[in-house]
């Protein structure tokens, strides 16, 4: 039987290649609106994080989502990914 692929996504701060089911998606929607995808299907351009208290930290002080996405992203944001890892 042919084994099924499993997707692989890049963390946008370690630049690790992992499983999709192992990051978080970050989203801006085309309203220009920021979501955290759990499903890994909304429409949007959109960024992925490893699930890690560190890479959230440093994916905040560096603001590199609000250069992939070109928008700000809120602070609320982040603490909703740091609340979703704990």
């Amino acid at each position: 039987m042919k084994q099924k692929k499993i997707p692989m996504r890049s963390c946008v701060i370690t630049r690790e290649k992992l499983p999709k089911k192992e990051l978080i998606r970050v989203v801006r929607t085309p309203e220009g609106n920021i979501i955290i995808d759990e499903s890994g299907k909304s429409n949007g351009r959109g960024a992925y994080l490893k699930r890690d208290l560190e890479v959230i930290a440093k994916a905040k002080k560096s603001k590199v989502l609000n250069r992939i996405l070109e928008v700000e992203v809120p602070d609320s944001i982040y603490e909703e990914l740091n609340n979703m890892i704990k």
